[in-house]
């Protein structure tokens, strides 16, 4: 998306989530805030045809990848035409692509796969299509696209420049502004992009300079030692951009530990317990870039479409769009109230 239409949208009340899309212009269709809080489908719609997805899912081994398998199990749950055959969520790409095998063994009629790792299991998700069971791509994507029939996920890009638009549209009118950067595992591709909208953002206030940036690993524990790193090493901050609020616990207690608040801080991915840092507003955390994991339901509803033959109404196509990017919306005291549902543990 350029960059003038992402800043318009940007401090608006919320951009609107790829589940409360397919909503709002579908039957039978839960409300995007009752997948998160756990709510019923919608009053007053017919079931259509039984359909099993298959899910392949993450290992739970990180706060957002858990939100994930949540999400998804939530959705289809809140259907009475869907039955999900779930598999135990794996890292290990050979464990998952045996579990893909099995799913597609057992004909079920649509695949979401979040995979451990897009280009190791484009294989299998070239055997699913093949085999005329469609694959809904979740996040991770595939080397070839000819291995999913519909991507859905996250925009890395846009969460770095929608998190250096806000701290630069609230230190544009202070003078030598100094930014440090904690971001994730610098060998994604994901951490990349978000390292490059976020320096892309910065361009446009000629002010504010990049003083300093370490990479972690995605965890409580190198969050806080890398930021220790950071904070020991300048003496004087104006702002912080955390890729991940899973490490953020852990930078927000070096930043505890040594004592300082002079700067603000902004989160990445929309935790929980990020929002009601930012909803409290006694310390440093005063917002965070949105990565949701809401995706997973959002999956759900694409592959219950697909297995229906059902489009996504409000638009003039009747097949469902081969790929779907989330917005990053920006949560701050002003708009949380409207995210908690979706915030993960």
């Amino acid at each position: 998306m350029p960059e003038t239409s992402r800043r318009g949208l940007l401090f608006g009340t919320a951009a609107v989530s790829a589940g409360a899309f397919l909503t709002a212009c579908t039957s039978n269709e839960p409300k995007a805030a009752d997948a998160a809080r756990g709510g019923g489908a919608a009053a007053g719609t017919e079931p259509g045809k039984h359909v099993t997805i298959g899910f392949a899912g993450p290992q739970a081994d990180h706060g957002w990848l858990n939100a994930i398998n949540e999400n998804a199990a939530s959705r289809a749950a809140k259907y009475s035409d869907v039955t999900l055959e779930a598999t135990e969520g794996s890292n290990d790409t050979a464990a998952q692509i045996g579990q893909v095998k099995t799913l597609i063994n057992k004909k079920v009629d649509v695949l979401v796969v979040l995979p451990a790792d897009g280009k190791a299991l484009t294989q299998v998700g070239l055997e699913a299509m093949r085999a005329g069971i469609p694959v809904v791509n979740l996040d991770r994507i595939f080397a070839s696209p000819q291995a999913y029939r519909c991507w859905v996920g996250g925009d890395n890009y846009g969460m770095g420049l929608n998190a250096g638009t806000y701290i630069g549209e609230r230190l544009k009118n202070k003078a030598d502004a100094k930014v440090v950067e904690l971001a994730g595992i610098d060998n994604l591709e994901l951490t990349r992009q978000r390292s490059q909208g976020f320096a892309d953002a910065l361009k446009n206030y000629p002010d504010i300079e990049l003083v300093a940036r370490q990479a972690a690993e995605f965890t409580v524990e190198s969050g806080q030692a890398k930021t220790a790193q950071l904070l020991q090493a300048q003496k004087r901050i104006d702002a912080l951009w955390n890729h991940d609020d899973d490490q953020g616990v852990g930078a927000l207690r070096a930043i505890q530990q040594a004592g300082r608040d002079e700067f603000l801080m902004v989160g990445g991915a929309g935790s929980r317990s990020a929002m009601d840092a930012i909803k409290a507003d006694d310390g440093v955390l005063k917002a965070t870039v949105l990565y949701p994991p809401t995706m997973a339901a959002s999956a759900i509803d694409l592959a219950r479409a697909l297995a229906q033959g059902r489009g996504v109404g409000g638009l003039a196509e009747l097949e469902i769009p081969t790929s779907l990017t989330l917005y990053s919306a920006v949560v701050t005291k002003e708009n949380v109230d409207q995210y908690l549902p979706t915030g993960f543990n």
